[in-house]
């Protein structure tokens, strides 16, 4: 059974709705504004361990997300592309991306404060290109465009999980991950680049929130077929499994 729900609009709560976010214990289902299943993201056995697995052969890994107390690290299997690191900086209160790895060059800069977190392209002058900013009462994220009082240009809504969750860095970190749009993402949801809504266009380009125990399937369900047509996600145990061994 699915826990929580996080609805995303085009511009403010009024724009139409571009996407679907699952959210269980064993993982997060990206889906389309159709509800077509688009990513799909699986806890590892830890909770150190997130994988993106292709979405019919559902072992195969593409992305592996490794956190550890200094930040998180995205692995690819996907040719031509190379890793990233995401790493605390500041007394966690700031997130550094390096392109490329650990020695790789930094590509832009998430920083926490009061109001919100901003991020900032590295290079720039400081010159902020997003800001994420938590509502009041817990029930949705708001991005703007280039600085807190620019154009908005996406709205989370969420039920049956605070926003406020995502606050902390290493949850922050998963949820970017799992709603950062892929290249021509956003026409596969039917938005036209450069469309205006109301506030704003959509945009063109994720340690774990969830805290709750994360149970291992009984015995009895694997490859019984009883569990077919359950919207839940299946677990998969092996979360180490690399896409050569699949």
């Amino acid at each position: 059974m699915v826990e929580a729900v996080i609805t995303e609009h085009a511009g403010t709560r009024k724009g139409p709705i571009t996407g679907f976010y699952q959210y269980s214990r064993e993982g997060i289902r990206v889906l389309d504004s159709r509800k077509t299943l688009k990513r799909l993201y699986i806890f590892g056995p830890s909770a150190d361990i997130m994988t993106e697995r292709d979405i019919v052969l559902h072992d195969k890994i593409l992305r592996r997300f490794m956190f550890d107390q200094n930040g998180m690290l995205e692995e690819t299997f996907s040719f031509g592309q190379r890793p990233r690191t995401f790493r605390y900086e500041s007394g966690r209160r700031q997130i550094a991306v390096r392109e490329g790895g650990q020695y790789g060059a930094v590509s832009k800069i998430f920083t926490f404060d009061s109001n919100g977190i901003t991020e900032t392209a590295w290079g720039r002058e400081g010159e902020i290109e997003r800001v994420y900013i938590f509502d009041e009462g817990n029930d949705a994220i708001t991005e703007r465009a280039a600085g807190w009082f620019g154009p908005v240009r996406r709205t989370m809504v969420f039920e049956g999980i605070d926003a406020s969750v995502f606050r902390e860095p290493e949850a922050f970190l998963q949820f970017i991950m799992f709603t950062e749009p892929r290249e021509g993402e956003a026409d596969a949801r039917g938005v036209e680049p450069g469309s205006d809504y109301e506030g704003g266009s959509p945009p063109t380009r994720s340690r774990f929130a969830f805290t709750g125990k994360r149970p291992l399937p009984s015995d009895s369900d694997k490859g019984t077929g009883e569990n077919e047509g359950d919207p839940r996600i299946d677990f998969i145990p092996d979360g180490d499994i690399s896409a050569e061994e699949s």
